[in-house]
């Protein structure tokens, strides 16, 4: 439903916004009372929030348009979890059920294309803001549903890991083998530059999980043959990669740079740490990375292209949170991630708690790169997901290890 969302026209948006939320809000409030935790996670931002405006480093409308936004998608998805009585396993599988299925849409996509019937790949007639992307090289780059290769990748990541894992294992965990081939295939299929970089990501992961030093050299040995493979084959992955050193490294602002999603990124990574560097602690509010845009902005320059692309979002979950809350929020977020995570350990190597952490990390961290975004595609549920999928596992330790201590005494009590 978020995805959908997305393509609505602004004035259905909004309508099917409020609707929705009244909606599900009567009936959780009426169930499980007024949302408390997601209330007192955003208390500060809302403080430094107010604070900003009358400093003048926001706006008001920005502001709320964000703030509400992320309070209200935050306390839907808090509600969810409630509603299924914190079964993280079976959420996940719901969640993958979406995957298998924007993947299949994927498929028919591509096929469509290849048989030339226009309904079956081209979705402008159905969603709003759908766009059909070209390969450089000519083709169709597979976004399914999405407005674009990198969201769909983005959203179907963690899939992309559990369909990795079931096909070199062999252990097909919620996917069936057909299933991960579809995943694994539409993925490649996308030819997102993005999409690319979680693989780098889960090939990373699994050397972290799967910690002996022939799979370190295995997993090292695959990630230089893939990118190399991805950058000889991919136009589209060679054109980043080639703009993101010219910019980054060479600081070559010509035409050929300038007009890429390359240098979107580079452009609001100037724009934050501009921003950040006059407000370290708190950042200039929730909403405001548009005001800081206006302000400090590469393409304020004549001699470069009028790109506005990305203005409020920064095009970086992590850049945005830079800009917008300072060390605070994202302190926040990556303390979040680091102490969340669950590692495979040998001796529970077949508990699902690692798994879906490893999974949710990926998609998150691709959203730190690549998706500036609060609330897109539903990215609040996988953050409760990452977390209440932790302290489930530590519920499980910690029951494990009441176990043990009292077949110790057991064993102690018949031995005497």
């Amino acid at each position: 439903s978020s995805v959908l969302l997305h393509f609505l026209p602004p004035r259905l948006k909004a309508i099917f916004i409020i609707s929705f939320f009244c909606f599900f809000f009567l009936f959780f409030i009426s169930r499980y009372v007024f949302p408390k935790v997601p209330f007192q996670l955003l208390i500060l931002p809302l403080v430094f929030g107010i604070f900003h405006i009358f400093s003048g480093d926001d706006t008001w409308e920005l502001f709320l348009k964000i703030f509400l936004g992320v309070l209200l998608s935050t306390s839907f998805y808090f509600y969810v979890f409630k509603y299924f009585d914190m079964d993280i396993e079976r959420l996940f599988k719901l969640y993958l059920k979406g995957a298998v299925l924007v993947s299949w849409i994927g498929i028919v996509q591509w096929l469509s294309y290849k048989i030339g019937f226009s309904p079956g790949y081209d979705y402008s007639w159905l969603f709003n803001k759908w766009g059909l992307i070209a390969s450089e090289k000519g083709g169709l780059r597979v976004n399914s549903i999405f407005a674009e290769p990198a969201q769909f990748s983005i959203v179907i990541i963690p899939s992309v890991f559990m369909a990795i894992y079931g096909l070199f294992t062999r252990k097909y965990v919620f996917l069936s083998r057909l299933q991960c081939l579809v995943i694994i295939v539409v993925f490649l299929l996308s030819t997102s530059s993005t999409g690319y970089i979680g693989f780098f990501v889960i090939l990373l992961l699994f050397m972290v999980n799967f910690g002996h030093f022939v799979n370190l050299l295995i997993g090292i040995g695959a990630i230089v043959l893939f990118s190399s493979i991805m950058y000889s084959v991919v136009p589209e992955f060679n054109s980043r990669v080639d703009s993101t050193i010219a910019l980054w490294i060479d600081e070559d602002l010509s035409v050929k740079n300038v007009n890429t999603s390359s240098f979107v990124l580079y452009n609001n990574f100037h724009i934050a740490a501009m921003n950040f560097k006059n407000n370290i602690i708190t950042g200039t509010g929730l909403g405001s990375h548009k005001v800081a845009f206006d302000k400090y902005s590469l393409t304020r320059n004549r001699d470069i292209l009028n790109v506005t692309f990305n203005q409020s979002d920064a095009n970086s979950l992590f850049l945005r949170l830079l800009s917008e809350t300072g060390l605070l929020g994202l302190g926040f977020v990556l303390l979040l991630l680091f102490r969340c995570y669950v590692r495979r350990r040998d001796e529970d190597q077949d508990d699902l708690n690692w798994l879906i952490s490893n999974s949710v990390l990926v998609l998150l961290i691709l959203c730190l790169l690549r998706q500036g975004n609060y609330f897109l595609n539903g990215l609040p549920f996988f953050f409760w997901l990452y977390y209440y999928n932790f302290t489930q596992y530590q519920d499980k330790k910690g029951k494990i290890s009441l176990l043990e201590m009292e077949g110790q005494q057991n064993e102690i009590i018949n031995a005497n």
